[in-house]
Formats: structure tokens, sequence, C-alpha cells
């Protein structure tokens, strides 16, 4: 008896576990689903035009809060002033109407994709220029409705937002670009957007711009009050850093090159006339044509860019070394036509002299009537060469020993003939030019680089 009554029990449990699992095998969830579907929002039971009650079923204003999750930044555009960005949009409220029984924790939220099945915020972005959702395969949105009447909405959409920028120190400059939600029509005493608690904004991880960095993002409330009432406005401040190794490479080295380029012509005799022509006119089409192209690439502001501060020294520079030449050019003309009229006075004097001392000949041969000859004073002309270059190794031993100038013995190797002055521009021109272009890079990268933050 005993070991039939065992069994006995074990098959009046094996039965009542059987019982129960083909009860539940016979609920269907979904079709709970649709049954409070439709007792929450069938016909004549919610009305999605009326907004929801404020917080704990008062008549405030109802209480929305908003989190981003930012998926990718594609362009960011200079000559636009506006940038492309991806993002998840999240919104999340409370409306009573929609609670429901979760028939012991089994039904933990329901789901909808018609976002007009329920009153919606009438958010938008208020700097945005175009934008669309994501309807590939089917369109990237959804609305969870809790039973405590939490309603979560969801949606994938891509932004073009404009970005008003500060080009004074490009490109070495951050820019601030803005992303601004607003109610339309709203009032705050209607509704108010409110930032989730935590973690209102995220970024994926591993964001690649192809010519900016970003560095950090701030959230704020940016609340606008018109003649027809306040607005609720929530923001977030996107600071992108630009990388400037691409300008380095594109334009600064580059340019520098030209620039030093253009001072080999210092190094060429100064009879080559073709050779330094074209390479002055060379270097200056080419920076004039790398200036234009950066020009093209910016919109045109009524300030002045940092990097219109670097081109328009490098342009001086290198038309600077063209007008050197023509400088030279003409000292060695004007040098030449010079000696030649002091030859031809040298010529001149010789020839005067050499009749000088044939006249004195001729009257020392003179004899009078008496048979006497007529003696003259054998007195030097003024302008005997002779006679001036003794006066002048005379001054020369009169005076006082000097101390020695370094610049003056430098300078003193090359003669101060006209004929000389040509090649003494080009010496000074090979001393100068580089200095002058070192001073002013100290200048320049001091003053863009060790900048203040408040300045930018």
């Amino acid at each position: 008896m005993g070991t039939g009554h065992f069994f006995w029990v074990i098959f009046y449990f094996a039965s009542l576990c059987s019982a129960s699992l083909a009860n539940n095998a016979k609920i269907n969830f979904r079709e709970k689903e649709k049954k409070v579907l439709d007792q929450i929002l069938g016909a004549g039971k919610y009305d999605a035009r009326i907004r929801p009650s404020g917080l704990n079923g008062t008549d405030g204003p109802a209480i929305v809060r908003i989190n981003l999750f930012v998926r990718s930044i594609m362009t960011i555009s200079d000559i636009k002033m506006e940038y492309s960005v991806q993002l998840t949009f999240r919104e999340q409220w409370t409306d009573e109407r929609l609670k429901f029984d979760d028939i012991q924790g089994r039904l933990k939220y329901l789901t909808l994709t018609e976002a007009n099945r329920v009153w919606m915020p009438d958010l938008f972005f208020s700097n945005e220029k175009e934008g669309h959702f994501h309807n590939i395969i089917m369109p990237n949105v959804y609305i969870r409705i809790f039973p405590n009447g939490s309603v979560l909405y969801s949606i994938r959409i891509s932004l073009t937002l404009a970005c008003p920028m500060n080009l004074k120190l490009y490109p070495l400059d951050r820019q601030i670009c803005s992303l601004r939600m607003a109610s339309y029509g709203w009032t705050t005493n209607d509704l108010v957007f409110l930032w989730k608690e935590g973690d209102p904004v995220q970024v994926v991880k591993n964001l690649h711009l192809p010519r900016f960095t970003l560095e950090k993002f701030l959230t704020d409330y940016c609340n606008s009050k018109t003649n027809t009432g306040e607005y609720s406005c929530l923001k977030v401040d996107l600071l992108f850093k630009r990388e400037f190794s691409y300008y380095l490479i594109q334009i600064y080295i580059p340019c520098c090159m030209l620039v030093i380029v253009s001072w080999v012509s210092f190094w060429l005799d100064q009879g080559a006339v073709p050779a330094r022509v074209s390479l002055g006119v060379t270097t200056l089409l080419t920076m004039a044509t790398q200036t234009s192209g950066i020009n093209a690439s910016l919109p045109p502001v009524s300030y002045t860019k940092a990097i219109d501060v670097w081109t328009g020294v490098c342009l001086t520079f290198v038309f600077g070394a063209l007008l050197e030449f023509a400088l030279v050019n003409y000292a060695s003309r004007s040098g030449s036509n010079k000696a030649n009229m002091h030859k031809e006075n040298m010529k001149k004097k010789r020839r005067d002299l050499e009749q000088a001392s044939i006249d004195a000949a001729s009257d020392l041969l003179d004899t009078d009537s008496n048979a006497t000859f007529a003696m003259k004073p054998l007195v030097r002309h003024p302008g005997d060469p002779l006679a001036l270059e003794k006066l002048r190794q005379c001054e020369v031993h009169m005076q006082a020993p000097k101390r020695p100038n370094c610049c003056k013995t430098w300078l003193s190797k090359f003669p101060t003939r006209q004929c000389s002055r040509s090649k003494r521009i080009d010496v000074i021109s090979r001393i100068t030019f580089p200095l002058v272009f070192a001073l002013f890079n100290l200048v320049y990268w001091s003053t863009y680089l060790f900048r203040d933050e408040e300045d930018e």
C-alpha cells in the first residue's frame, strides 16, 4: 500500500504541472497587448489633441525630458557655415491616461510605430536648414508605453544645422556649433523641456572627422521670449578644434618654400636677366594662385583672417624679390653709363694735358729778337693727376687712425664705384630678406599659437 500511495501522489503533482503549463500555453500575450491598446486608445477613450496633465496629475505644464545619441558628424562646411549630424533623438513624458494593467509584470511595455496615435510635443530644431527621417527598411521610429503611463519616443534623424563661425584665427581656430530644440506652439505654461538626468547627450565612440576634433560638448537652456509668450528651449554646444596638420602641409610649408625659392635670384648674376625675371614672375604667379585657392574655400568675410596675414606677407616677400631685381638692373645700367662718362672725361683731360705739354715745349723753343730764350716758370697744372695723388697721400698720413667697424669692413669689400652698387644691393638682400622673414615668423606664431583662450 505504501508504494501505491506514493505512485498516486506523483501522478497527482504531474497532472497539476501539466495543467498549469497548458493554461500558460493558451495565454497569448500579443492578444493581451491588442486588448490593452484597444482599451486605452480606443475611439472615444483617448484624444491625442489634449496635452497630458502636469506633474502628479496637477494642472501645471507637461514635463518632457530629452536625451540625444550622436551617431555621426558627417561634414562641417566653412564656406556655408553649417554642419551635418545624424542622431537618435529621444523624448520621455508621462501621460496618466495611458496607464494599464501589466498582468503581474508580464507586459513590460507596449510598442507603437504611429506617432499620431498619442499626444506628441511640438518640438522643432530652430537652427535646422535641412533634415530627413530614415525609412529603410522600415521607419526608424518607435513609441513605448509603460504601465505607469510613461511614454518614450525614439527616432533616428539626419540634420543639416547652421553654425555661425568666427574665422579671424583660421586655421588656428576653434568653433562652437549648437543644436537648438524648442517648442513651436506650447508656451512654458503648458510645456517645459528638460534634459534627462544623468547623461543627456551621448556621442559614439571613435568619432572621426576629416579636419576637426570634437573636444567637448555642453548642455544648456535657451528659453526665448516673444510677444506671444515664453517658449522652452534646450541647446547643445559642440566645441570643435580645427586640425592644423593639414593646413601646415598644404599651405604653410609650400608658401615658405615659394618665398625661399624667390631668394635664389639674389645669388644669380646680375647680367642673367631672363633667369632672374622668369624666377621672380613664376614664384609671384604661383603664390597668387595659392592665395586664390585658399580664399575660394572660405566665405567672403569682412575681417582679416590669420591665413590672410600669412599669404599676404609671403606674397609681399615674393613681390619684393622681383622689385629688388628691378633695382639691381637699374643700378647696373646707371653705373655703366656713369662709368662710360667717366672714361670719356678722363680721355678728354688726357688730351688736354698732352696739348698743354706740346704748347709748353713750343714756347720754350721760341726765341726773341736778341737771340735769347723766353723762359717760363715750370708750374704744374692744378688739375695734374700726379699732384692730386701726392696731396691725397699726404692727407692719408696726416689722418689719425680709427677703430675698425665690422659692417664697414664687410661693405668695404665692395667698392663704392657706380658699377658695384648692383652687387652691393644683392649682397645686402641676401641677408636682409631671410632675417626679416624669420622675424615675421617669430611674431606670427607667437601671436596665434600662444594666445589666450578668452581671445578665442
